[in-house]
């Protein structure tokens, strides 16, 4: 079986290029991970067929865990993310209305003054990364929940936590977030994605409540490094900058084709087979889990032709950055409108990237995200 180790540094350097030859070598391959070697699909059709396949679930074992978290905030912790099948169906079924794509354009017009709010502050010398992607999505869940003003800076450093993967944090941040989250309920915001929530509140429990804005605090987290990934990889290309200012109608198109192109996540949640399962010829047991290598399925030349070329005007919205099937992402439209609102701001003002964003990855297999953005802007 081909097999690829996600610890050699040529492929943490340019993972697309690696999982470019590992998809056209197989349809599964091996990734090699200490502590967690799983198998993976490589391939845009296959992935989509297993993502919507009840054989294979997400379980509590598929995530990392919180480490540190106090025991009384453990019932917290177990997202509807980490669930399936009718728990699952129920739970989404009844935060799906506040996520959709018309309450998310609805949204717009309070996330465009968080940008420019965001923007504005920056200082003299910004790092893009620091000082406007990582606080932008907490400001915007912030608003989404109904946080007071007064108390949104200890939410923007829990959401800072989040993003930065800091794992040894993570577990101190969860007292906040959560008693943060029931006074936020208990406030009971007449408007907004909270608000929706509530009117739920007679079909879900308080715990369930809670765990949703955790879950929002969370998963919310996406668009901190699409937006940095998309400046890093537009402000390089100046002939798709000129054509994105002379037709923001563009936008939109953009955001999935970057979401194609350099989305933040380079693998999904790993999923099990509930029996023994033959996937496309490889024996798959129960006890070992299987993902899908998004960096190899969203440049599948079977899906998109010439996959090696960004283009703006490819119409990438079958990519799998988002997911698919029952766990695609419910914030997927939010993550959506508030790129496109970001990179508009950005568009509108003069700004030059101040080194080159290649020398600045984190050496992270599994998410393609910056350290640091520094920037110029005007």
């Amino acid at each position: 079986m081909y097999e690829l180790d996600l610890t050699d540094p040529e492929v943490i350097r340019d993972p697309f290029t690696a999982y470019d030859r590992a998809r056209e070598a197989a349809p599964v391959i091996r990734l090699n991970i200490p502590g967690m070697p799983m198998l993976a699909l490589t391939r845009h059709e296959d992935a989509r067929a297993m993502l919507t396949d009840p054989r294979f679930v997400i379980r509590p074992t598929s995530f990392l865990g919180i480490p540190g978290a106090p025991a009384e905030y453990q019932r917290y912790l177990h997202t509807m993310s980490e669930m399936d099948g009718p728990d699952h169906l129920r739970l989404r079924r009844l935060a799906a209305p506040a996520f959709t794509a018309r309450r998310a354009q609805e949204f717009r017009p309070a996330v465009e003054p968080l940008v420019e709010k965001l923007l504005d502050a920056m200082p003299a010398e910004p790092d893009l990364l620091r000082d406007f992607a990582k606080p932008l999505p907490m400001h915007v869940i912030c608003e989404l929940v109904g946080i007071p003003a007064a108390d949104r800076a200890d939410w923007v450093e829990w959401g800072a936590i989040v993003a930065a993967f800091d794992v040894a944090r993570l577990g101190e941040a969860v007292p906040g977030i959560i008693e943060g989250a029931k006074a936020a309920i208990a406030a009971r915001p007449p408007m907004g994605a909270l608000a929706d929530l509530i009117r739920a509140e007679d079909r879900l429990t308080d715990t369930e409540l809670v765990t949703l804005v955790w879950q929002l605090v969370l998963a919310g987290q996406t668009p901190v490094n699409l937006i940095a990934n998309a400046v890093a990889e537009l402000w390089t290309r100046p002939d798709v900058l000129a054509e994105l200012r002379a037709d923001p109608a563009l936008l939109p198109g953009a955001v999935d084709e970057l979401m194609r192109w350099c989305g933040p996540q380079l693998l999904t949640v790993p999923r099990y087979a509930t029996e023994d399962v033959d996937l496309f010829g490889v024996p798959v047991s129960t006890d070992e889990p299987v993902t899908i290598a998004i960096a190899a399925v969203n440049r599948d030349p079977r899906a998109f032709p010439d996959p090696s070329r960004f283009d703006l005007r490819r119409g990438a919205a079958t990519q799998l950055g988002f997911g698919h099937g029952p766990h695609f992402c419910l914030g997927a439209a939010h993550a959506r409108v508030q790129t496109e609102v970001a990179l508009s701001a950005l568009l509108a003002r003069d700004l030059t990237l101040t080194v080159n964003p290649a020398e600045l990855r984190a050496p992270d297999p599994a998410t393609w995200r910056l350290t640091a953005l520094p920037v110029r802007v005007v």
